[in-house]
């Protein structure tokens, strides 16, 4: 699979790289990574990336201008993307040839090639490993964007993804010179309105007696605190802290009244629920969302029905 991804590169002289909406840290280390690692290893070819820059993470990773001429005859790569309805950017069947790299559960096939890896921690840990493997060169900053999606979609090497391949491949690229630790605190650090957040998080956490939580962010609030929908992504992993709960749900109201629902769990399965509404995703961090606030009120019932199967 690498060298058919690998031959079919070879064969464009543009390429243009797309990733998930709402991306995090591993989709844009995962696409202007190999963005990077193409630029270095074929300086020749137009390498370009496109998507929605978030302005929480431009520190990492901010996106070009594609016009839509640069698709004809092109190669489109699609990374850390599961389905199409989540792929940023909809020109991305403008081209002539796809491909899907990807390390979610393949519940919806497309690509002229699709590499899918469950068993990967990240797609970062993909397109590193697919570097390393074809023998292609990187630099301290194709293996920083690496690193940085690989950190960010292990929570620091904490979700059971992590595999002792995920550390081999980590070892690999810190042998390139790049400001590790600073790294870290970046990932680490929130603005004070976000910290106001989190206290929040805990003072309205709801835990029934099996380990179940959810907390509901209201459009009011996020106003009150003055935070963005997208801002919500820093307190996901907040209420996993708390050590008698095991799976969770943060409800984030949108601005049309639906809700954004992220789904996380330490140990228990949960992305059938999130497929049951709307979403999907790994078996221990989904999204799903959510129409009404009976819809809301099930997939927590949901939740808690698997936390009390899992007490038995």
């Amino acid at each position: 699979m690498l060298e058919t991804i690998l031959d079919k590169i070879k064969e464009y002289q543009t390429i243009i790289i797309h990733r998930h909406m709402r991306p995090d840290p591993d989709a844009l280390g995962s696409q202007v990574g190999l963005q990077r690692l193409l630029q270095k290893n074929f300086p020749e070819k137009a390498i370009k990336v496109t998507g929605y820059t978030e302005p929480n993470l431009a520190w990492l990773a901010q996106m070009e201008t594609v016009a839509d001429e640069d698709y004809q005859g092109a190669l489109v790569i699609v990374t850390d993307t599961a389905n199409q309805a989540r792929i940023d950017d909809k020109r991305y069947d403008q081209g002539e040839a796809l491909i899907k790299i990807d390390h979610h559960p393949n519940d919806e096939v497309y690509g002229d090639i699709s590499w899918v890896d469950t068993s990967a921690s990240s797609c970062s840990e993909m397109i590193a490993h697919f570097a390393l493997e074809m023998g292609l060169d990187l630099d301290s900053d194709i293996a920083y964007l690496l690193y940085a999606g690989i950190v960010g979609d292990t929570g620091r090497f904490l979700y059971p993804a992590t595999t002792a391949k995920t550390f081999d491949i980590v070892a690999k690229l810190r042998q390139y010179d790049f400001d590790f630790a600073g790294l870290s605190r970046q990932m680490d650090s929130v603005d004070y309105t976000i910290a106001k957040l989190i206290g929040y998080v805990y003072d309205h956490l709801e835990v029934d007696g099996n380990g179940a939580a959810r907390v509901i962010l209201s459009q009011s609030l996020l106003k009150e605190y003055g935070i963005t929908d997208a801002d919500t992504a820093f307190i996901v992993g907040v209420p996993g802290r708390v050590n008698t709960v095991k799976n969770w749900g943060v409800f984030v109201e949108q601005p049309d009244g639906s809700y954004r629902v992220r789904l996380r769990s330490k140990f228990l399965p949960i992305n059938e629920i999130a497929k049951r509404h709307h979403g999907g995703g790994h078996p221990l961090a989904s999204g799903a969302n959510s129409y009404s606030l009976e819809e809301n009120e099930q997939i927590y019932q949901e939740l808690q029905q698997v936390a009390a199967d899992a007490s038995k």
